[in-house]
């Protein structure tokens, strides 16, 4: 079968960009400097400090002074002290090299007043004799200049403390700079446009069991209670089956929590009886703290249970004294610990990023550094055209629990960031995430949300070690109305193995910790810690300052991954049909021998039939030559690049506008009845191939069936909690899932 090539706009684009790292690597030379994955781009820096003895210029003999720092049309503000002949304003400003319009920089005090602005005094600064800092040199050390009047004359008292220098994206001022294209952003702004360093809070898996009650005192004294257990932790809430009528109701319910250093929250634990069909009575409540929690590490025991005294609504939260007060109360048998030695799944799992266990003392030691420089966008998509503006676009990248956010680049179609950032490597199996977003809060915003613009994932164990890989990677997204490429996005990427021995091991070892083989998580709680965790996430990420906004948390997290989509169904469902295309090419060959349809081939194979019955110890060394063979011509067409979004594969050219619909319809729906209907009427049609198909396969499945029985009834010698070596290797293995579009 003829597969349809992708549509050239949506591949990768191979670049050559002058970096220092891809120069070494050609002469040989690994060893690496800072910021050698990005171009070098120059500023200007002017550092004020500080001003002393400035001179009174209103009648009131008061001075509300601020520094104006312009060069050319670009021009910097500092704050107004306000009566202050001494202001300490410590403020860096940075002017691109590439947009300077003047040799001559100045910075001049002036007074802040209401109908015009008073001129304090000035510093005049020729480029042509800036020096060049360039880390790790040390900072330069600021200097006092006398201010000087309009005429170049020294002023009688007035002196104002500044550094100078021309330097590059790697200055340690350079983050926290205000630069010359945010010149109309205002000083409580400045810092959304600031580039930043995030990292996920440390999460646990909090395992509650509810063993029983005793001594339940309903309202009602003539009826027996319908006892409820319904446990609170921040957001998150469970509730426990129904137990049987009585005042000691036995559950044994387990119940799974996410929770967060540095264990803030607290467990509310309430019980409640079922009086009605919609009506409850609170019969006792207990708060416990989580950091009274026991962690347990691995697969040791559990800690012992405790019973806990349940206090009326009304003593809920009261002094202890208040509480000692009651000389009755009901009782709850609890058993709880925080899970140490699972990894909590915060994000997709075939993207996931980082696979530790929580517990700092069973995790594994980097076996390497992945480093990666945002060069640039081109041809990004005007997300602003209504208001007058193109895009102010800036980058987020994810890889384990540390995030990255590049500063803003305001109104601006091709964007220049040229910023390199580092992370350690524990496993070669992962994802980093770069996604590329529109900012809207640039002046206030309120509740603006930020617009995505697109990301790349890209997984590390598809990446030769030392190698720098540097390519536009197309900005796709998937709208209602269709597929959109809202521009490219240049990455350089450069992955480096420190410890040979045990990243090769790591392909034997399963992908999760021991933990989540060993006492597996029930499945029906699996994708519910998985939203709740994506959602502290975002919640404490958004918290920041400036914040990781939600929006853009929600999408490099894919919060929707597992909503229900035609479109990826019947892409998975070509993806099995592509994989079984190998066994029927088998086939077809084997009915064309025997069928004679090609004679030549036939005699050859019946030649090689021949061979192999008189002198049966070659069929081996033939299998093992066949695979070699094959291997040394496939050779020839393996990747040259990392995988990408791949448009053909996701189906996502050829959805129907009405499957789009549907999938970015909210859960529950929206839409009208008759459309509902449509859907399901379609659904149901789908269902059906598939019965059809698993009936088809069942009544051929008879050998299938032998095997597998055969399989479950193995003698327990040969059984494992654990996966085995080649199970844990064929996991590892990259696969078509990194080119979905989702």
């Amino acid at each position: 079968m003829q597969i349809p090539k992708q549509n050239p706009e949506y591949s990768l684009v191979e670049t050559s960009p002058p970096l220092a790292a891809r120069l070494r690597y050609k002469v040989g030379d690994k060893i690496s400097t800072t910021y050698d994955l990005v171009e070098p781009m120059h500023y200007l820096y002017v550092n004020v400090v500080k001003a002393r003895d400035l001179p009174v210029m209103d009648i009131t003999g008061s001075l509300d002074p601020y520094v104006e720092v312009k060069l050319g049309n670009y021009k910097g503000v500092t704050k107004h002290l306000e009566k202050n002949q001494h202001p300490v304003w410590k403020q860096i400003f940075a002017f691109s090299k590439e947009r300077l319009q003047s040799n001559l920089l100045e910075v001049t005090v002036k007074d802040k007043d209401i109908a015009k602005d008073d001129f304090v005094g000035r510093v005049l600064f020729d480029l042509t004799e800036v020096p060049l800092r360039v880390p790790p040199d040390s900072p330069l050390a600021p200097q006092w200049y006398r201010l000087e009047d309009k005429k170049g004359y020294k002023v009688n008292n007035g002196e104002i403390m500044l550094a100078v220098w021309m330097g590059t994206q790697a200055d340690e001022s350079f983050p926290e700079a205000w630069h010359s294209d945010a010149h109309n952003v205002s000083h409580s702004n400045l810092a959304n446009t600031r580039s930043k360093v995030y990292f996920s809070p440390k999460l646990y898996y909090l395992r509650l069991q509810v063993i029983e009650a005793q001594d339940l005192v309903p309202h009602d004294k003539g009826r027996a209670p319908e006892a409820v257990v319904r446990v609170q932790l921040g957001n998150q809430m469970r509730s426990t089956r129904t137990g049987p009528r009585g005042i000691n109701p036995i559950w044994n319910d387990e119940l799974m929590f996410v929770a967060a250093e540095p264990f803030e929250d607290f467990i509310i634990v309430t019980v409640e009886d079922k009086v009605g069909p919609n009506s409850m009575e609170i019969l006792g409540r207990e708060i416990i703290s989580v950091r009274s929690v026991p962690p347990r590490n691995e697969t040791s025991k559990l800690p012992d249970s405790r019973w806990h005294n349940l206090h009326r609504p009304s003593l809920v939260g009261e002094e202890e004294t208040e509480k000692k007060k009651e000389k009755f109360s009901s009782k709850i048998h609890l058993r709880m610990c925080l899970e140490a030695g699972y990894h909590v799944l915060d994000e997709s799992t075939p993207f996931s990023s980082d696979l530790q266990p929580s517990s700092k003392h069973l995790r594994k030691k980097n076996i390497g550094i992945l480093e990666l420089g945002i060069l640039s966008a081109r041809n990004l998509h005007p997300m602003k055209a209504k208001e007058g503006r193109t895009t102010d676009a800036y980058c987020v990248a994810k890889y384990g629990n540390k995030w990255v956010r590049t500063r803003t680049l305001l109104d601006t179609l091709s964007p220049r960031w040229n910023e390199q950032y580092t992370w350690e490597v524990y496993d070669p199996c992962t994802v980093i995430t770069v996604g590329v977003f529109d900012n809207w809060h640039i002046n206030g915003g309120g509740d603006a949300r930020d617009q995505r613009i697109g990301k790349v994932r890209i997984r590390l164990s598809t990446l030769e070690t030392d190698r720098v890989y540097t390519h536009y990677y197309p900005l796709l997204v998937l709208q209602p109305n269709g597929l959109k490429k809202n521009g490219e996005l240049h990455l350089a990427v450069r992955f480096t193995c420190t410890a040979w021995v045990n990243m090769v091991a790591q392909y034997g070892r399963p992908l999760l910790p021991k933990m989540h083989y060993v006492q597996p998580i029930p499945v029906r709680h699996i994708d519910w810690l998985r939203h709740q965790a994506m959602q502290i996430v975002a919640a404490r990420l958004s918290r920041a300052e400036p914040p990781l906004r939600r929006e853009a948390v929600e999408y490099m997290l894919d919060v929707d991954y597992h909503m229900w989509s035609l479109r990826r169904s019947k892409a998975n469902f070509f993806r099995i049909m592509s994989l079984l295309s190998g066994v029927t090419a088998v086939c077809k060959w084997l009915d064309d021998i025997c069928t004679w349809r090609n004679p030549v081939t036939t005699c050859l194979v019946h030649v090689l039939f021949l061979i192999l019955v008189c002198y049966p110890e070659l069929i081996l060394p033939t299998i093992f030559l066949y695979l070699f063979v094959i291997g040394i011509w496939n050779y020839r067409f393996r990747p040259r690049h990392p995988p990408h979004m791949d448009a053909r594969l996701s189906q996502a050219e050829t959805a129907h506008p009405d499957e789009l619909d549907e999938e970015f319809d909210t859960f529950p729906t929206t839409k009208p009845s008759d459309i509902v209907r449509m859907r399901y009427d379609r659904l149901r049609s789908v269902a059906g191939r598939v019965q059809t198909v698993v009936g088809d396969l069942a009544t051929q499945g008879e050998m299938v069936a032998i095997l597998v029985g055969l399989y479950m009834l193995r003698h327990p010698r040969f059984r494992s909690k654990m996966p085995s070596v080649p199970v844990n290797f064929f996991k590892r293995l990259p696969s078509k899932s990194d080119m979905m579009l989702y």
